[in-house]
């Protein structure tokens, strides 16, 4: 084959194989797409939490709100789900995470706690927060969500900080943190 056709058909094969691979333009007016993190899903189920709803919707809310790489959302009936939360008669409770897709931690959401004065929504994403690998920071003023009973029942506070949001975005920032396991310890959130 004549050096001029190899020419040719390789600049044809290169031409082809960067319009199909979406390769830059080099026409700054062709607008690129951009790059998106990639964003983990977790399914909770509060079927078993009964008078525990708006608190949860409300934490869940709120950790959405703050966190931009995981999305929480509620299980399809029946589904499965990689938080069960659950209502008991105990103090609030949750496995140490992260949890990851297909895997599975527990919350339970203690009616002790309500009893002795402490907030329902705080209780909620205080645990929530155990789910995304977040351990006690005991003890700790009413800022820091982690910090839980120790800011005291006057605390109301179910947003995380900054601390608290790096340290969950870190957590499901990449393909190998998703590869990490659940830690498994049960962190009992009694003062």
């Amino acid at each position: 084959m004549p050096l001029t056709l190899w020419i040719k058909a390789g600049t044809s094969a290169t031409a082809f194989v960067l319009a199909t691979a979406g390769v830059a333009s080099a026409d700054p007016a062709v607008e690129q797409p951009h790059a998106t993190a990639a964003v983990v899903t977790l399914r909770y189920d509060d079927s078993r939490a009964a008078g525990w709803e708006a608190a949860i919707a409300a934490g869940v809310a709120s950790w959405n709100a703050n966190v931009s790489n995981v999305r929480l959302v509620e299980a399809a009936p029946g589904g499965p789900a990689e938080i069960v939360i659950v209502a008991t008669t105990g103090w609030p409770q949750a496995t140490l995470g992260p949890v990851r897709p297909g895997r599975q931690v527990r919350v339970e959401l203690g009616s002790q706690a309500v009893s002795d004065g402490y907030n329902k929504t705080r209780i909620a994403a205080h645990e929530l927060g155990h789910s995304l690998g977040l351990p006690d920071t005991k003890p700790g003023p009413c800022s820091q969500l982690m910090s839980g009973s120790s800011a005291g029942t006057a605390c109301t506070n179910a947003v995380p900080n900054a601390t608290e949001r790096s340290r969950v975005q870190s957590n499901y920032a990449s393909a190998v943190a998703a590869s990490v396991l659940v830690d498994g310890r049960t962190l009992v959130d009694a003062p």
